[in-house]
């Protein structure tokens, strides 16, 4: 792994979790076209047709693209922009914990180039999900000067962006994932996070949730809790004494104080000790 990534500083080499967590996402799969600009993050061609992204390009892509958003001083001067719905929710997360600004759905035409609608603003860098889906976001950027991070698939149209991360953008998986890598990078640049310990916000916040989904697991979740209040509570047999027993309800003796003295019983029969000694009776010998 450190060969792959000889051009990083060990600092910001990736982790084996890292890399397990890209595959599971599925981040490294591409589409059966390819761009002619998206070669040279090609790593090979499946024989069903499919392209393989180079994961180790990935990785130093979210690094450079990390770093370039730390470097602006205002986190709100970053938009953030997904008009897929696989997106929408990574989109707002990566704001939310960064502090940039999200345009989650339709992009309004003139948001950057028209100064009269409600809508206008002047970011100074842009993170778009796709460059074909956000085309009219990217266009509008390159009249303003706007730089432009992209996540850019096998086909995706390298025009008008600069930096282009090699990933699936058609996953909410890999989308999510990518959001999430790139949120903690920024966060770990600014010091807000250690890079010792892992960063408490689960990468399944970022990932898109149907409503449908959502239902059933609500659904599921009603129906087991109902099964859990039909069952009847268990039934355990307790020894319960017999009444007729001699023993049962006999007074418990009181036990003596630990140096107190000890009390003795009154006796119900004839006192010996008082008794007089009987007539005719000698004297004990004495040994």
């Amino acid at each position: 792994m450190s060969n792959a990534f000889a051009a990083l500083p060990a600092v910001l080499h990736p982790k084996e979790e890292d890399i397990q967590m890209m595959l599971s996402a599925r981040v490294q799969d591409g589409t059966r076209n390819s761009d002619s600009g998206m070669e040279e993050y090609i790593w090979r061609r499946r024989k069903d047709g499919l392209h393989i992204l180079n994961i180790g390009k990935t990785w130093e892509k979210i690094m450079l693209a990390a770093r370039v958003i730390v470097a602006i001083e205002n986190p709100e001067d970053v938009v953030a922009i997904s008009a897929r719905p696989w997106g929408m929710r990574a989109v707002l997360k990566f704001a939310h914990y960064t502090g940039a600004q999200s345009i989650a759905g339709r992009f309004t035409p003139g948001t950057f180039t028209n100064q009269i609608t409600k809508q206008f603003r002047e970011p100074r860098l842009l993170i778009v999900t796709d460059p074909r889906t956000d085309s009219q976001a990217v266009r509008e950027s390159s009249y303003v000067n706007i730089p432009v991070i992209a996540f850019c698939d096998s086909d995706s149209p390298l025009q008008h962006v600069d930096i282009a991360i090699p990933a699936n953008n058609k996953g909410k998986h890999s989308i999510g994932l990518i959001y999430w890598l790139l949120a903690r990078e920024v966060l770990r640049l600014r010091g807000s996070v250690s890079r010792a310990t892992d960063w408490d916000v689960p990468v399944d916040l970022f990932f898109h949730r149907d409503i449908e989904e959502l239902k059933k697991t609500e659904e599921e979740q009603a129906a087991k809790m109902e099964e859990a209040a039909a069952t009847p509570a268990p039934v355990y047999d307790e020894v319960v004494p017999d009444v007729a027993d001699a023993n049962f309800g006999a007074p418990v003796p009181d036990v003596a104080a630990p140096g107190a003295e000890p009390v003795v019983p009154a006796a119900t029969g004839q006192e010996w000790a008082a008794a007089p000694p009987a007539a005719g009776a000698g004297t004990t010998e004495e040994w």
